[in-house]
C-alpha cells in the first residue's frame, strides 16, 4: 500500500489538491508550518480562521489520497468479493481489508486502483465503477478515499511492494457482511465497502 514518493511541498492552502467543499475553502490561513515529513505524508500546523468566525489552531495530516478496489466475481451466485489479510502496525493485528493504495503524485485516481490491484493481487478487471468517495478521518487527516467497483476478473501475478506480506481470498458476499456485522472486519474502508456492495447487490 505505502508508495515511495516525494510528499507534496505546498501547504498555503487548506486542502490545496482536493474539493473538501465550500465550507473548508473558505477557511483562511494565517500561519502554516511543516512539523514534519515522511515518505508517506507530512503534517502542517496551521493557525486558521474558519467560515464561523472561530480562530484556531489546526493540526493536519497531508495525505495524496488513496484508491481502495472492492473486485467482485460475478460469475457465480452468490457474487464472492476478494478481501487481503495482512498486518498492520498501527492496529497491532492482521487485518481483513480491500486492496488499497496511495495515489502517486500526477496518477488519475483509476489508473491509481488498476495498479494497486494489478500489485497486491495479481488481477486485472475488465469493468471499473467509481462507487464512494469520503474522507477517512477529517478531524486531523485530509485524505481522501476513492472505493471503486470492479468486475470481469482476471488472476495474473502480483507485485507486492518490499514491505508488503499478503494474503488473498475471495468470500461470498453474504458472508463479508456477516463478518462486518460480527466485528471481524474492522478496516472502515472494508466496512463501508461491503455494505454499499450488499445493498447495489440487492437492487440489482
Amino acid at each position: 500500500m505505502a508508495r515511495k514518493t516525494t510528499p507534496r511541498t505546498k501547504t498555503t492552502k487548506v486542502n490545496s489538491t482536493k474539493s473538501p467543499g465550500k465550507a473548508a475553502s473558505l477557511a483562511k490561513v494565517l500561519q502554516s508550518r511543516v512539523t514534519l515529513r515522511t515518505p508517506i505524508f507530512f503534517v502542517t500546523s496551521e493557525q486558521v480562521r474558519e467560515p464561523s468566525g472561530v480562530t484556531a489552531r489546526r493540526d493536519v495530516v497531508r495525505h495524496q489520497g488513496s484508491v481502495v478496489v472492492m473486485a467482485v466475481d460475478d460469475t457465480r451466485s452468490p457474487w464472492r468479493v476478494l478481501l487481503i489479510r495482512q498486518f498492520r502496525y498501527a492496529a497491532a493485528r492482521e487485518l481483513w481489508e480491500f486492496p488499497a493504495g496511495r495515489i502517486d503524485q500526477h496518477e488519475a485516481v483509476l489508473a491509481a486502483a488498476k495498479r494497486e490491484l494489478l500489485e497486491e493481487t495479481g488481477i486485472t478487471a475488465k469493468r471499473w465503477k467509481q462507487a464512494l468517495s469520503f474522507f477517512s478521518s477529517p478531524g486531523f487527516l485530509d485524505e481522501t478515499m476513492a472505493l471503486f467497483f470492479a468486475r470481469g476478473l482476471r488472476q495474473g501475478e502480483a507485485q507486492p511492494e518490499e514491505d508488503e506480506v499478503i494474503r488473498t481470498r475471495f468470500f461470498p458476499l453474504s458472508l463479508a457482511v456477516k463478518m462486518v456485522m460480527s466485528g471481524k472486519i474492522q478496516d472502515a474502508k472494508t466496512i463501508a465497502g461491503v455494505l454499499w456492495l450488499e445493498k447495489f447487490h440487492s437492487q440489482s
